[in-house]
């Protein structure tokens, strides 16, 4: 097998570990939007349930995150970010200088998802890692989108564990078989078969009502093949 060929098929492995992801982040992207708002929203009631009052650093963080998911939400992936200069300072400038409020952890959530989609893996990944939430719906996706962008700059390996993660944390039959099954095409494409046949298997026994379910057969006789079983 020539090299290039290698290359190719090297990259039709790593597009459909990803495209799920993707098709997920774009279908859900509105869910997504709103769920991390909600989550600022029930902040804010517990802080005015407890306090009476927001602070006046909590406040500015919130206005500020606003305008930026606005930009979010239209694909402004830059904007959003780095701000336009006029009436938006940006998600970074948000997390230097409100990273210790909850808008601003909100906003290393928001970044993290704008590098990926503006093709920065690497930044994508640190911004993902530093927010904090154990949501079980928000949670997974953020979690899995931390093993796309490992398995975009060719660490597979370090991708397909992340994909288990986010498949264990949501628990449900939406989420999870979706990221198991980017998971078993992770493990095909590092040649663990069994490993692949085993999280298959996990989708046909435990959510055999899911999406993903309705052809995991042949996922499972294709890397029973490929395992010489």
């Amino acid at each position: 097998m020539t090299s290039k060929k290698k290359e190719n098929e090297k990259e039709l492995e790593v597009d459909e570990i990803l495209s799920r992801s993707e098709q997920f982040i774009e279908k859900n992207k509105k869910w997504l939007l709103y769920g991390l708002a909600s989550v600022a929203v029930i902040i804010g009631l517990i802080l005015a349930y407890h306090y009476g009052y927001a602070t006046p650093r909590t406040e500015k963080a919130t206005l500020a995150i606003y305008k930026g998911e606005q930009y979010f939400e239209r694909d402004s992936f830059a904007l959003a970010l780095h701000g336009n200069d006029i009436d938006y300072e940006g998600f970074e400038a948000i997390i230097d200088r409100y990273g210790s409020t909850k808008a601003g952890n909100l906003a290393r959530a928001y970044a993290g998802i704008c590098y990926y989609k503006l093709g920065d893996p690497q930044t994508a990944i640190k911004r993902l890692k530093a927010f904090s939430g154990n949501d079980t719906q928000i949670a997974p996706a953020l979690i899995g989108l931390i093993g796309d962008c490992y398995v975009t700059i060719g660490e597979t390996k370090e991708g397909v564990g992340y994909f288990e993660r986010a498949a264990a944390k949501a628990n449900n039959e939406i989420i999870s078989p979706v990221y198991l099954k980017k998971a078993g095409i992770a493990y095909e494409s590092l040649k663990q078969y069994k490993e692949a046949i085993k999280v298959y298997t996990d989708i046909k026994e435990k959510y055999n009502r899911s999406m993903e379910a309705m052809d995991i057969d042949k996922y499972i006789t294709r890397a029973e093949i490929l395992s010489g079983k």
